[in-house]
């Protein structure tokens, strides 16, 4: 697959794009690398489902191997769960990623569909870091990963079946972004994301939130705002799956293990309080 690089100035467009594309073209963080070298699936997210109790137990020189497995198997599984709710696709089909970070899910959902699949990201190492993921499993063909960004993708109208964010949607305006997906996906076609999102129903952002927002230079949007968003742009919700519950188990495997940043502790307190629930929406484009 033959990329065109786009400009800098093309690209980022404020200070705050330009600041967190810096945030993640620095990043090195071992909790993203040292899960993605279980297997070679280098995600950007966080994961779903009970752990594995026994990965706690044994020997303690392999103690810290098998918690960062087991943290790898839960963020796969957490893409597995984002890959069932995108519907009927087809090998034909088109899927974009839509802040794909390294590349993970992408590489997971053309093994899925067989389809191709295209990554935007606006931090160009993180582009290249996972364009070299594609080639080095040979699917290149079918998986290219574009500097580019997601609010003005340069991509044709109505040229995708399939388009998800998976825990990047809090760093742009939701309007903007949904209009993009409005025009970029085919009549019938599906959106679904992965997001943390603050409660209305608490009121602003509480305590851990806004640490939450400060570590990872985002801004964490109210869970209305995206349903507003979502209306305005001709993007109906056809699915609303709470995943708080589901993720906890996550988080407290990842306090136990030598990649904890410290972050642990805002993300349990905000969910376990009620002030931060993990969303997925899927909505098809009416």
């Amino acid at each position: 697959m033959t990329m065109t690089p786009d400009a800098p100035a093309r690209v980022l467009r404020t200070a705050y794009q330009q600041a967190v594309a810096e945030y993640w073209n620095n990043e090195k963080d071992p909790v993203n690398l040292r899960l993605g070298d279980v297997d070679g699936l280098y995600h950007h997210h966080y994961g779903t489902g009970d752990y594995d109790p026994s990965v706690l137990e044994g020997p303690e020189e392999t103690r810290d191997e098998r918690i960062i497995e087991e943290m790898h198997r839960l963020e796969s599984a957490q893409a597995d769960v984002l890959l069932d709710h995108l519907g009927a696709v087809e090998p034909g089909h088109r899927l974009l990623d839509s802040g794909c970070g390294r590349g993970g899910t992408s590489i997971m959902a053309n093994q899925r569909f067989g389809c191709q699949v295209e990554g935007v990201s606006i931090s160009e190492s993180q582009v290249d870091f996972a364009n070299a993921q594609a080639r080095k499993r040979g699917v290149d063909a079918k998986v290219g990963y574009h500097f580019r960004n997601m609010l003005d993708t340069g991509f044709p109208s109505g040229a995708f079946q399939g388009i998800w964010n998976n825990e990047s949607t809090m760093y742009v305006d939701l309007f903007q972004l949904f209009s993009e997906y409005s025009r970029l996906l085919a009549h019938g076609g599906r959106y679904v994301c992965i997001t943390g999102c603050y409660n209305d129903v608490t009121g602003g952002r509480s305590k851990a939130v806004s640490r939450i927002d400060e570590h990872y230079t985002c801004n964490i949007h109210p869970r209305s705002a995206y349903f507003k968003a979502l209306a305005a742009n001709n993007l109906v919700p056809i699915n609303v799956v709470d995943l708080t519950a589901a993720t906890i188990p996550y988080w407290e495997l990842r306090a136990e293990s030598s990649l904890a940043t410290g972050i642990e502790e805002p993300f349990l307190t905000a969910y376990r309080e009620g002030s931060f629930h993990y969303l997925l929406i899927a909505a098809d484009r009416i």
